[in-house]
């Protein structure tokens, strides 16, 4: 089956103030049936400035957990969303700089 995935991400500041939340996709993906509590492995995300990617550096990956899926019966094809838990970027903590694979 074929899922988009998708992760909310709340960019902070140092002082743990929300500054902006984006909706990050992963992309789509071919993959077996999935349930709400199955684990994704998928790479580290962090910061260039205030757009969340991919940190590929040193090969870091993370487990995040599925929280929900939404099947979405209006568009065709049918779009089956594949939500990942939240996750909170520290401006200034997790910038990854210029690098890139």
């Amino acid at each position: 089956m074929r899922y988009q995935f998708c992760q909310y991400v709340t960019l902070v500041d140092m002082n743990e103030e929300i500054l902006t939340e984006v909706l990050f996709e992963h992309g789509e993906f071919e993959s077996p049936a999935l349930s709400i509590g199955a684990s994704v492995v998928s790479y580290q995300l962090g910061l260039k400035e205030f757009e969340v990617v991919y940190d590929k550096r040193e090969g870091r990956t993370s487990r995040f957990k599925v929280v929900d899926l939404e099947i979405d019966l209006i568009k065709q094809p049918i779009v089956t969303r594949v939500y990942l838990e939240p996750q909170r970027l520290i401006i200034g903590q997790h910038d990854i700089g210029q690098y890139s694979v």
